[in-house]
């Protein structure tokens, strides 16, 4: 596949099937929360996705005050897609989106914590990740 034909758009109008199928087949239990995951995209303070002709491919979202912290909770790529760029280049734009900003924060497990380092994401000092979550594939 030629992925110069990736099509990237900033819009938080996507085809709520698309988005599910997209979170379904990465098996990201916030597809079981469909009202509330669409709700969320539209709300974020920024969305990128990636298309293949009308194929959803790819899609990422920041949360931020618009002023010195922002928060990238999501970044999927289809898994007949990854090892394409498709995540680097919807992560690139996003982080490029809040250059300047105070903190640029991520949680990354698996096999994702290289893909950030490669990002020039590194841990925080001596933190610790800690949450209280209600999903399932962690």
């Amino acid at each position: 596949m030629d992925t110069s034909t990736i099509d990237y758009r900033e819009t938080r109008e996507l085809p709520p099937d698309m988005v599910l199928g997209l979170y379904r087949v990465n098996g990201w239990s916030s597809a079981e929360k469909p009202t509330r995951l669409l709700a969320a995209l539209v709300d974020s303070h920024a969305v990128v996705s990636a298309w293949h002709g009308p194929r959803l491919v790819g899609l990422g979202n920041a949360i931020s005050d618009g002023h010195l912290v922002v928060f990238y909770p999501h970044l999927l790529v289809h898994p007949d897609y990854k090892r394409r760029g498709i995540g680097t280049r919807i992560a690139r734009r996003l982080m490029d989106r809040y250059r300047g900003f105070h903190q640029q924060t991520l949680l990354a497990d698996g096999l994702a914590i290289d893909f950030y380092r490669k990002l020039g994401y590194v841990r925080a000092g001596k933190t610790e990740p800690m949450w209280v979550y209600a999903g399932s594939e962690h």
